[in-house]
């Protein structure tokens, strides 16, 4: 059985129709800047997510920096980052002139560890930024007790957790700012790199935008240097139209992750897997369902020899990527960080994923440790 790690086709096979439709309209009425589609979409996903602005930008790592720069970030401010994520997160500090300070990752559920952050707070850390890592939720009570003690700024990075909840809030509704991409491979994905920046502040929505479109308040009426950073019209015209399937999608995966968890669970073997998977107060949108086992790249090898692709998010602690060697760190900066970057494994996952499929890579998994026992 050929199990690809994710399947982008299956989803557009299911919403053609609609999407060739929409795509056309946008051409036929050369609608393809700032358009129809791009309103719309903005407008949804602002009352999807619970907040009063949306401004979509040209993907999320621009939503980043632009967030960043809204709140005034600059030269020699500190930035709170998790220290495993993608390195979005950390160069949108770097590349707005901030200091990057990394903080170890939670031993359960991967975020950020928010008992490890007070210490890193000195008189320039100006913002927190928590990313939702592979779809489940950071410890936002804590975050925010924490920001609101030190008269910090929150930026939520909800790059991989379109739809999930936190205490029955959408995520992206619950920091000053919140951003989003919509890389194909995200819960909702584009056609393309699209991003978007959301908040219920309507001065830093509106600085986001002029931001966003060259600095401008009118056509030719610039009131500072901005950059160019606007969703596509044909972008949005997409995410408009599959935002509505986004609830379906995402229950899919959380079913998905719940057949996974079950059985591992009774495998008896030595994996880590999600627990608690939909609870009251956390409900985990599984952009990715992330194991953890010793042997990760023996699993790794022998999975895909049988068909089964995996990923590893991320191989590398953001601390010890080449990138960042000139801030010195070591393992023992960010112990649960580095061992687990050689423990992660991501298992195939997407609403499509059939019960027939994850049964199969269940028991090859257990066949693998079953081969290693003999």
């Amino acid at each position: 059985m050929i199990i690809p790690f994710i399947d982008l086709k299956a989803q557009q096979h299911e919403i053609k129709d609609e999407i060739t439709k929409v795509l056309n309209n946008v051409i036929i009425d050369t609608d393809y800047i700032n358009g129809k589609y791009n309103r719309l979409f903005c407008e949804s996903f602002a009352e999807f997510i619970g907040v009063k602005h949306c401004i979509g930008v040209g993907n999320g790592t621009d939503g980043l920096e632009l967030a960043l720069l809204a709140i005034g970030i600059k030269k020699d401010d500190e930035v709170i980052v998790p220290a495993n994520s993608f390195i979005a997160t950390a160069e949108a500090v770097t590349n707005v002139g901030a200091k990057v300070v990394f903080v170890d990752c939670d031993s359960e559920n991967y975020c950020i560890d928010t008992k490890k952050i007070k210490e890193k707070i000195t008189p320039n850390t100006k913002c927190i930024m928590p990313v939702h890592l592979y779809g489940r939720v950071a410890d936002m009570k804590e975050i925010n007790r924490i920001a609101h003690e030190y008269s910090l700024y929150v930026i939520e990075d909800a790059a991989q957790a379109h739809g999930a909840e936190y205490n029955g809030q959408k995520v992206g509704s619950l920091g000053d700012l919140a951003v989003f991409s919509f890389y194909p491979g995200k819960n909702l994905g584009a056609f393309g790199d699209a991003g978007a920046v959301v908040t219920n502040n309507s001065l830093l929505a509106q600085k986001i935008q002029m931001l966003a479109n060259h600095g401008r308040i009118d056509k030719y009426d610039h009131l500072f240097e901005g950059r160019n950073s606007r969703l596509d019209n044909i972008q949005a015209a997409i995410l408009y139209t599959k935002l509505k399937y986004l609830q379906k999608w995402n229950q899919k995966r959380i079913e998905n992750a719940m057949t996974y968890t079950e059985l591992l669970e009774n495998s008896g073997q030595q994996v880590c897997f999600p627990k608690n998977i939909d609870t009251k107060l956390n409900r985990s949108v599984f952009h990715l369902y992330v194991i953890r086992v010793a042997e990760r790249d023996s699993l790794k090898k022998y999975l895909f020899n049988l068909g089964i692709s995996t990923g590893i998010h991320y191989p590398i602690g953001l601390p010890f990527l080449e990138a960042y060697k000139y801030l010195h760190h070591t393992k023992e900066d960010f112990p649960v960080t580095y061992e687990y970057q050689s423990k992660i494994l991501s298992l195939p996952m997407y609403p499509e994923l059939t019960r027939e499929q994850i049964i199969y890579i269940c028991e090859k998994i257990n066949d693998f440790y079953s081969d290693k026992e003999n």
